[in-house]
């Protein structure tokens, strides 16, 4: 099993940092997906009271259970604290958006014990690891 089929499989909690209230944004679509596929989630956004049924907190620090992926919808330029955050809150894997790139943040995580997953969509993956393929039919 692969390391992203194997981190989609185990984790059930999801703390999405960027997560918007904004249904045009692409994390409120994402995280949206991710929530009717069953996983928890978690909104880490300082702007924001809560967003999909769920209480926004400020920053990962603060949020009060333990989180299996931090998601990250922000510019590449924010992910090395996020990391520092993640790695302070005990997560167990990062993930990186599409578009969102740091090697030398992702280099961190993976030494401090997180999976890292990077410039990845976890809806387009759970998506790919979830639909059956039918006889004939190529997948895109």
């Amino acid at each position: 099993m692969s390391t992203i089929a194997e981190l989609l499989t185990s984790a059930r909690v999801i703390a999405v940092v960027g997560l918007s209230s904004k249904k045009h944004r692409p994390s409120y679509g994402v995280s949206e997906y991710m929530q009717r596929a069953g996983y928890r989630i978690i909104p880490v956004n300082p702007n924001e009271e809560s967003v999909l049924g769920e209480k926004a907190y400020p920053s990962l620090e603060v949020v009060p259970e333990k989180v299996d992926i931090v998601n990250i919808f922000r510019r590449s330029e924010f992910v090395p604290e996020i990391v520092e955050q993640a790695i302070r809150a005990g997560a167990k894997a990062i993930w990186m958006q599409e578009g969102v790139v740091h090697e030398e943040a992702a280099e961190r995580a993976r030494q401090a014990g997180l999976t890292v997953v990077m410039d990845r969509c976890i809806l387009k993956e759970h998506r790919r690891l979830t639909r059956p393929s039918a006889p004939g039919v190529q997948r895109a």
